[in-house]
C-alpha cells in the first residue's frame, strides 16, 4: 500500500516486480512514477513477500526503512544503511506524520543474516490515522489500539489456497474491524500473488477473500464502512 498523508509518502511491504520465486503477480505492476519520492518504507516482517530486496533496491538503497526488531543487521548486510528498528511502543517522525510500531501476532520470518525477528504492525498518525497490520492474527491489544482510527488496512488472506497460523481470514479480519472500529476498513493481502499455474485450477482465493470480508464485516462490524480495492486502485479519506 502507498500512503500519502499530509504530504508524506509511505510504502508498506512493497513488491514491485512480476514474481517472487514460485509466486506470480496478478494485476498490474505499479508505474514507476507512483513509487518515486518515497519518504520511508514500512517493513512489517521478513517473509519474502513482505521484505523483497529486489523491490527495495528499485527504490534505492538510500530510502529510509522502518523495520522490525532484530532485522537491522540483515538490511545493513544488503546495503540498506538508513534502517531504523522499531519495537512495539516506539515511534519515529517522518515528514509531518508520526509512525508508531505496534504488536503483531505472526512469524517474523527467517532470513540468513537476521537475528530472531519480532513482527510488527504500524500506526501512522497525522491529520488522519491509518493502521497497517502487516501480517497478524487477532491479539489482545487490538481493541483500543487506536481510538478514533480513520482507516484500517487489514490482511484477509495470503498467497495460496490455504492459510496457516498467524494470519487473518475474512471472518478474523471482520472481527479485527469490530475491535478496532475504524471509520473505514480496506482488505489487503489478497488477489496479488499466487503460485504459478494454480490460478487455473483453484482461482477462488484470488477473487473471494475481499468479498467474504465485506459480508462478514456487515454482520460483525456494522459500524465500519468497507471498501474493496483491486490491485492498482486507490481511495481518499477526504
Amino acid at each position: 500500500m502507498l500512503l500519502d498523508l499530509d504530504g508524506t509518502r509511505l510504502l508498506t511491504d512493497p513488491v514491485l516486480r512480476p514474481r517472487i520465486g514460485p509466486l506470480v503477480r496478478h494485476g498490474p505492476l505499479p508505474p514507476p512514477h507512483l513509487t518515486a519520492g518515497i519518504d520511508a518504507v514500512l517493513i512489517s516482517h521478513l517473509h519474502h513477500d513482505h521484505a523483497d530486496l529486489a523491490s527495495l533496491r528499485r527504490l534505492g538503497r538510500e530510502v529510509p526503512l522502518l523495520i522490525p526488531p532484530g532485522s537491522r543487521g540483515f538490511f545493513a548486510r544488503h546495503g540498506f544503511e538508513d534502517a531504523t528498528e522499531l519495537s512495539p511502543g516506539e515511534s519515529r517522525d517522518v515528514g509531518d506524520v508520526t509512525v508508531h510500531a505496534v504488536e503483531a501476532d505472526h512469524d517474523g520470518g527467517k532470513r540468513r543474516g537476521a537475528a530472531e525477528v519480532q513482527p510488527i504492525g504500524f500506526l501512522v498518525e497525522g491529520s488522519r490515522s491509518v493502521y497497517f497490520a502487516g501480517d497478524t492474527d487477532l491479539f489482545a491489544g487490538m481493541e483500543g489500539l487506536a481510538p478514533g482510527l480513520d482507516l484500517a488496512l487489514l490482511p484477509v488472506w495470503g498467497w495460496g489456497p490455504t492459510l496457516g497460523p498467524g494470519h487473518l481470514d475474512p471472518e478474523g479480519a471482520a472481527r479485527a474491524a469490530a475491535l478496532l472500529s475504524p471509520r473505514l476498513a480496506v482488505p489487503i493481502h489478497w488477489g496479488t500473488l499466487y503460485p504459478f499455474g494454480l490460478a487455473r485450477l483453484r482461482p477462488g482465493r484470488l477473487e473471494l477473500p475481499a468479498e467474504e470480508f465485506v459480508a462478514c464485516a456487515r454482520q460483525l462490524a456494522p459500524q465500519v464502512a468497507t471498501r474493496v480495492l483491486s490491485p492498482g486502485e486507490s481511495v481518499s479519506l477526504a
